[in-house]
């Protein structure tokens, strides 16, 4: 059952990406890895070699995609919900396995650097919306109730 909360045009949902580059790596291979869940206009910033985005709600579509398709919206949720500060939810990615098109949250901090996303709405209760939209409660590993934004 779906249901639709608000109209996402009028949520003012901003999505911050970034991910490291290491001399070690090559740039088009990280770039893949964020643009395989963010479809994000990439820039590489100079000062320590990363690749950040911005979008809006419509680049965590894929990802709430993805969740359901990894069946991992548990996981994601606890995630989101522990990783709030203010009006902004911060997780990251494993930037390897997001390489080859699959969702993993790191435990702790990883030698090559992780994939940073900032989600950040208008207030808290927004927040909460987008959180439910991308990781709704579950029963028996199904969501109680899909939203729609």
């Amino acid at each position: 059952m779906s249901l639709p909360v608000t109209n996402a045009s009028e949520m003012n949902v901003s999505v911050k990406i970034s991910a490291p580059v290491n001399p070690t790596e090559m740039q088009e291979k990280v770039e893949k890895a964020i643009s395989n869940f963010f479809p994000v206009e990439l820039k590489l910033q100079n000062e320590i070699p990363a690749l950040v985005g911005e979008g809006d709600l419509e680049s965590l579509r894929t990802l709430h995609l993805r969740l359901r398709e990894e069946r991992i919206l548990d996981t994601a949720r606890k995630i989101f919900l522990n990783g709030i500060e203010g009006d902004t939810t911060k997780f990251r990615l494993n930037k390897q396995v997001a390489y080859i098109g699959k969702l993993n949250f790191p435990a702790g901090k990883e030698s090559l650097g992780s994939i940073h996303v900032e989600i950040s709405a208008q207030n808290l209760s927004e927040l909460f919306l987008v959180i439910d939209w991308l990781a709704p409660e579950t029963f028996d590993g199904k969501p109680v109730l899909e939203i729609d934004l």
